[in-house]
């Protein structure tokens, strides 16, 4: 059973930045394909960034291209998604996801594991 905790959300002024972590336990991660989305309140959860196991394929949502970088550190089981330029419409719960096995993916449905989520505000 793969555990995904997230860290480093909060509240954040516009055009500022924020860097999310998500550390894994219970799987090999340097195996694992990981992403991130997001789903703000009324809204269909929305595919941020992914990044597959050999990092050599690295997938961003259009709204988020050239503003957040997604990465990882295998020898602290991590993933990272570095987020820049902050907007109001970045506000969301944001969550890390893991596929056990394959390359990266856009859809939600092919991740095995889901984090709990966390929170980013970004005000004006």
């Amino acid at each position: 059973q793969v555990q995904l905790v997230e860290y480093g959300g909060g509240l954040v002024q516009a055009g500022g930045s924020l860097r999310l972590g998500c550390t894994a336990s219970g799987g090999i991660f340097r195996t694992m394909s990981m992403a991130w989305f997001r789903q703000a309140p009324g809204k269909e959860r929305e595919f941020v960034a992914a990044q597959s196991w050999s990092t050599s394929v690295t997938y961003y949502g259009d709204s988020v291209k050239g503003r957040f970088t997604i990465s990882r550190d295998n020898a602290k089981n991590t993933t990272y998604l570095q987020m820049i330029s902050l907007k109001l419409d970045d506000t969301a719960v944001y969550y890390c996801a893991a596929r056990l096995w394959g390359n990266a993916r856009h859809q939600a449905d092919d991740y095995d594991y889901w984090g709990q989520g966390t929170q980013v505000t970004v005000s004006s």
